[in-house]
Protein backbone atom coordinates (compact mmCIF):
# COMPACT_ATOMS: atom_id res chain seq x y z
CA UNK A 1 0.00 0.00 0.00
CA UNK A 2 1.27 3.46 -0.90
CA UNK A 3 2.10 5.78 2.00
CA UNK A 4 -0.17 8.75 2.65
CA UNK A 5 1.70 11.85 1.58
CA UNK A 6 1.11 15.47 2.49
CA UNK A 7 2.94 17.88 0.19
CA UNK A 8 4.00 21.46 0.83
CA UNK A 9 5.01 23.39 -2.29
CA UNK A 10 6.77 26.71 -2.67
CA UNK A 11 7.83 28.95 -5.53
CA UNK A 12 10.49 26.51 -6.71
CA UNK A 13 7.95 24.13 -8.20
CA UNK A 14 6.82 26.85 -10.62
CA UNK A 15 10.20 28.06 -11.85
CA UNK A 16 10.17 25.57 -14.73
CA UNK A 17 6.87 27.15 -15.76
CA UNK A 18 8.71 30.44 -16.22
CA UNK A 19 7.76 31.99 -12.87
CA UNK A 20 10.86 33.13 -10.93
CA UNK A 21 11.13 32.27 -7.26
CA UNK A 22 11.76 34.85 -4.55
CA UNK A 23 14.75 33.85 -2.46
CA UNK A 24 16.73 31.57 -4.76
CA UNK A 25 20.05 32.67 -6.33
CA UNK A 26 18.17 34.43 -9.15
CA UNK A 27 15.04 35.14 -7.13
CA UNK A 28 12.94 38.29 -7.47
CA UNK A 29 13.87 39.56 -4.02
CA UNK A 30 17.46 38.35 -4.26
CA UNK A 31 17.99 40.54 -7.32
CA UNK A 32 15.88 43.46 -6.06
CA UNK A 33 15.40 43.48 -2.27
CA UNK A 34 13.35 46.68 -2.51
CA UNK A 35 10.67 44.80 -4.46
CA UNK A 36 9.61 43.11 -1.23
CA UNK A 37 8.18 46.45 -0.07
CA UNK A 38 5.45 46.15 -2.71
CA UNK A 39 4.08 43.12 -0.89
CA UNK A 40 4.18 44.42 2.71
CA UNK A 41 0.71 45.35 3.93
CA UNK A 42 1.72 48.40 5.98
CA UNK A 43 3.53 49.95 3.02
CA UNK A 44 0.70 49.02 0.68
CA UNK A 45 -2.02 50.57 2.81
CA UNK A 46 -0.07 53.76 3.55
CA UNK A 47 1.35 54.68 0.16
CA UNK A 48 -0.65 55.12 -3.07
CA UNK A 49 2.57 54.94 -5.07
CA UNK A 50 3.38 51.53 -3.56
CA UNK A 51 -0.13 50.37 -4.51
CA UNK A 52 0.32 51.62 -8.07
CA UNK A 53 3.63 49.81 -8.41
CA UNK A 54 2.18 46.68 -6.81
CA UNK A 55 -0.69 46.53 -9.32
CA UNK A 56 1.76 47.03 -12.18
CA UNK A 57 3.88 44.19 -10.79
CA UNK A 58 0.79 41.98 -10.67
CA UNK A 59 -0.06 42.92 -14.26
CA UNK A 60 3.38 41.89 -15.49
CA UNK A 61 3.55 38.68 -13.43
CA UNK A 62 4.61 35.84 -15.75
CA UNK A 63 2.15 33.55 -13.98
CA UNK A 64 -0.64 34.90 -16.19
CA UNK A 65 0.80 33.07 -19.18
CA UNK A 66 2.37 30.12 -17.36
CA UNK A 67 1.43 26.49 -17.82
CA UNK A 68 1.78 23.63 -15.29
CA UNK A 69 5.02 21.68 -15.60
CA UNK A 70 6.07 18.09 -14.91
CA UNK A 71 6.34 18.82 -11.18
CA UNK A 72 2.70 19.90 -10.97
CA UNK A 73 1.63 16.93 -13.06
CA UNK A 74 3.56 14.53 -10.82
CA UNK A 75 1.39 15.61 -7.90
CA UNK A 76 -1.72 14.97 -9.98
CA UNK A 77 -0.36 11.45 -10.54
CA UNK A 78 0.29 11.12 -6.80
CA UNK A 79 -3.37 11.90 -6.21
CA UNK A 80 -4.45 9.47 -8.95
CA UNK A 81 -2.59 6.73 -7.10
CA UNK A 82 -4.58 7.50 -3.97
CA UNK A 83 -1.48 8.55 -2.04
CA UNK A 84 -2.05 12.31 -1.70
CA UNK A 85 -3.39 13.28 1.74
CA UNK A 86 -3.25 17.03 1.02
CA UNK A 87 -1.47 19.53 -1.19
CA UNK A 88 -0.51 22.64 0.78
CA UNK A 89 0.91 25.44 -1.33
CA UNK A 90 2.55 28.77 -0.64
CA UNK A 91 2.06 29.70 -4.28
CA UNK A 92 -0.56 32.11 -5.54
CA UNK A 93 -0.42 31.08 -9.22
CA UNK A 94 -3.19 28.43 -9.18
CA UNK A 95 -1.05 26.10 -11.32
CA UNK A 96 -1.87 23.09 -9.12
CA UNK A 97 -5.55 23.51 -9.90
CA UNK A 98 -4.86 24.09 -13.57
CA UNK A 99 -2.78 20.91 -13.64
CA UNK A 100 -5.78 18.95 -12.37
CA UNK A 101 -5.26 18.59 -8.63
CA UNK A 102 -8.60 18.34 -6.84
CA UNK A 103 -9.67 21.65 -5.24
CA UNK A 104 -10.72 19.86 -2.05
CA UNK A 105 -7.14 18.66 -1.55
CA UNK A 106 -5.40 21.97 -2.33
CA UNK A 107 -4.83 24.42 0.52
CA UNK A 108 -3.63 27.88 -0.53
CA UNK A 109 -1.76 29.21 2.49
CA UNK A 110 -0.97 32.56 0.88
CA UNK A 111 -4.19 33.04 -1.08
CA UNK A 112 -4.25 33.55 -4.83
CA UNK A 113 -3.56 36.23 -7.42
CA UNK A 114 -6.73 35.59 -9.42
CA UNK A 115 -9.15 37.26 -7.02
CA UNK A 116 -9.22 40.83 -5.72
CA UNK A 117 -10.66 41.85 -2.38
CA UNK A 118 -11.68 45.01 -0.57
CA UNK A 119 -9.72 45.79 2.59
CA UNK A 120 -12.79 47.50 4.02
CA UNK A 121 -15.92 45.47 3.32
CA UNK A 122 -14.20 42.30 2.01
CA UNK A 123 -16.18 42.42 -1.25
CA UNK A 124 -14.68 40.06 -3.80
CA UNK A 125 -14.01 40.69 -7.47
CA UNK A 126 -11.24 39.60 -9.81
CA UNK A 127 -7.73 40.86 -10.33
CA UNK A 128 -8.52 40.93 -14.05
CA UNK A 129 -11.26 43.49 -13.39
CA UNK A 130 -8.92 45.65 -11.29
CA UNK A 131 -6.22 45.50 -13.95
CA UNK A 132 -8.77 46.52 -16.60
CA UNK A 133 -9.55 49.63 -14.54
CA UNK A 134 -5.82 50.39 -14.42
CA UNK A 135 -5.61 49.98 -18.18
CA UNK A 136 -8.50 52.45 -18.43
CA UNK A 137 -6.52 55.07 -16.51
CA UNK A 138 -6.97 54.40 -12.78
CA UNK A 139 -3.66 54.28 -10.92
CA UNK A 140 -5.09 53.04 -7.62
CA UNK A 141 -8.50 51.34 -8.02
CA UNK A 142 -10.70 51.39 -4.95
CA UNK A 143 -13.70 49.24 -4.00
CA UNK A 144 -16.77 50.05 -6.08
CA UNK A 145 -19.02 49.14 -3.13
CA UNK A 146 -17.51 51.10 -0.24
CA UNK A 147 -14.54 53.05 -1.64
CA UNK A 148 -11.88 51.33 0.48
CA UNK A 149 -8.52 50.15 -0.83
CA UNK A 150 -8.41 47.07 -3.06
CA UNK A 151 -5.74 44.38 -3.03
CA UNK A 152 -5.31 40.97 -4.53
CA UNK A 153 -6.50 38.03 -2.43
CA UNK A 154 -2.94 37.19 -1.46
CA UNK A 155 -1.48 37.21 2.02
CA UNK A 156 1.03 40.05 2.17
CA UNK A 157 3.88 40.37 4.63
CA UNK A 158 2.44 41.57 7.92
CA UNK A 159 -0.92 39.85 7.38
CA UNK A 160 -2.06 36.73 9.20
CA UNK A 161 -2.81 33.53 7.34
CA UNK A 162 -6.41 32.36 7.22
CA UNK A 163 -6.66 30.37 10.47
CA UNK A 164 -9.07 27.85 8.92
CA UNK A 165 -6.63 27.05 6.11
CA UNK A 166 -3.68 26.95 8.50
CA UNK A 167 -5.48 24.62 10.89
CA UNK A 168 -6.39 22.29 8.03
CA UNK A 169 -2.78 22.32 6.83
CA UNK A 170 -1.48 21.49 10.30
CA UNK A 171 -3.98 18.63 10.57
CA UNK A 172 -2.79 17.25 7.23
CA UNK A 173 0.85 17.54 8.32
CA UNK A 174 0.07 15.60 11.49
CA UNK A 175 -1.87 12.92 9.62
CA UNK A 176 0.48 11.51 6.99
CA UNK A 177 3.18 8.90 6.56
CA UNK A 178 5.44 11.18 4.54
CA UNK A 179 5.68 14.96 4.37
CA UNK A 180 7.26 16.34 1.20
CA UNK A 181 8.58 19.92 1.20
CA UNK A 182 8.99 20.83 -2.45
CA UNK A 183 10.47 23.97 -3.96
CA UNK A 184 10.74 25.98 -0.76
CA UNK A 185 13.72 27.11 1.31
CA UNK A 186 11.52 26.62 4.40
CA UNK A 187 12.48 30.02 5.69
CA UNK A 188 9.00 31.46 6.16
CA UNK A 189 6.82 30.56 9.14
CA UNK A 190 4.25 29.31 9.89
CA UNK A 191 4.48 27.34 6.62
CA UNK A 192 7.95 25.98 7.41
CA UNK A 193 6.73 24.91 10.84
CA UNK A 194 4.49 22.32 9.20
CA UNK A 195 7.67 20.25 8.85
CA UNK A 196 7.97 20.28 12.65
CA UNK A 197 4.34 19.20 12.99
CA UNK A 198 4.92 16.29 10.61
CA UNK A 199 8.15 15.21 12.30
CA UNK A 200 6.55 15.34 15.74
CA UNK A 201 3.79 13.05 14.46
CA UNK A 202 6.33 10.52 13.21
CA UNK A 203 6.20 11.28 9.48
CA UNK A 204 9.17 10.88 7.15
CA UNK A 205 10.34 14.31 5.98
CA UNK A 206 11.48 14.53 2.36
CA UNK A 207 12.94 17.82 1.08
CA UNK A 208 13.04 18.43 -2.68
CA UNK A 209 14.68 21.71 -3.64
CA UNK A 210 17.32 23.12 -5.93
CA UNK A 211 19.24 24.79 -3.09
CA UNK A 212 19.78 24.32 0.64
CA UNK A 213 16.84 24.66 3.01
CA UNK A 214 16.50 25.33 6.71
CA UNK A 215 15.33 21.75 7.32
CA UNK A 216 17.99 19.78 5.45
CA UNK A 217 19.65 18.75 8.70
CA UNK A 218 16.51 17.12 10.12
CA UNK A 219 15.07 15.69 6.88
CA UNK A 220 15.13 11.94 6.37
CA UNK A 221 15.90 12.50 2.70
CA UNK A 222 17.10 15.53 0.74
CA UNK A 223 16.85 15.62 -3.05
CA UNK A 224 18.79 18.44 -4.66
CA UNK A 225 17.71 18.53 -8.30
CA UNK A 226 15.36 20.18 -10.74
CA UNK A 227 11.89 19.68 -9.29
CA UNK A 228 10.32 18.88 -12.65
CA UNK A 229 12.82 16.02 -12.91
CA UNK A 230 12.99 14.88 -9.29
CA UNK A 231 9.31 14.92 -8.39
CA UNK A 232 8.07 12.56 -11.13
CA UNK A 233 10.85 10.15 -10.15
CA UNK A 234 9.90 10.41 -6.48
CA UNK A 235 6.28 9.61 -7.27
CA UNK A 236 7.38 6.61 -9.32
CA UNK A 237 9.28 5.17 -6.34
CA UNK A 238 6.11 4.93 -4.24
CA UNK A 239 4.51 1.54 -3.84
CA UNK A 240 0.96 1.09 -4.96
Amino acid sequence: MAPRVTVLTGAGISTDSGIPDFRGPSGVWTRDPAAEKLFTITNYMADPEIRRRSWLARRSNPAWGAEPNAGHMALVELERRGALRALITQNIDRLHLRAGSSPELVMELHGNMIEAMCTGCDARSTTEEALARIEAGEDDPHCLDCGAILKTATVMFGENLDPTVLDAAAAAAADCDQFWAVGTTLGVHPAAGLCDVALAAGAVLVVVNGSETNYDDVAHRVIRDSISVALPLLVETLAG
